[in-house]
């Protein structure tokens, strides 16, 4: 049996930073997305996802893909977005079993408003607290932790 490797200080400062700061991160981004646009941190990525996609639209499977989501919880989060009139729904013409999500008129406009205000909370709350060299490393260091995991 291996011995286990227990976190020295640095490593344990390290982990509690991350806890600490993507708990509280995330805590501000949502209650700014909600009082500013009644959106979602989820909701607001899928916006985003699907702005950038060709005619604007992606499978739901490559949309919980991208956004590190479970199919049930992306389906949820699209529901309630089709309710709004966010999003609607489409079938994969080549694939029975295939849907699409696509971005409407007034979910684009949903996002245009609410950009400006989710940006400026990104840069308040973690970009410009951090020195260029800070943020490149933590940057390379997660950007390598998720290559990993999701190559796992």
């Amino acid at each position: 049996m291996a011995e286990t490797r227990w976190l020295d200080d640095d490593e344990m400062r390290a982990w509690q930073g991350f806890l600490a700061a993507s708990a509280l991160v995330n805590r501000r981004l949502d209650q700014q997305l909600k009082d500013d646009s009644g959106l979602s941190h989820a909701q607001y990525e899928i916006l985003v996802r699907l702005a950038r996609a060709t005619d604007g639209e992606l499978r739901m499977t490559e949309l919980a893909h991208g956004l590190i989501n479970s199919k049930s919880g992306l389906t949820y989060q699209v529901t309630q977005m089709e309710k709004a009139g966010l999003v609607r729904r489409r079938s994969c013409p080549s694939d029975v079993r295939g849907i699409f999500a696509v971005l409407t008129e007034a979910g684009r406009a949903r996002l245009d408003e609410a950009a400006p205000g989710h940006v400026a909370a990104v840069r308040h709350a973690l970009i410009d607290v951090l020195t260029p060299e800070q943020l490149g490393a933590v940057a390379d260091g997660l950007g390598e932790v998720a290559r990993r995991l999701r190559e796992a």
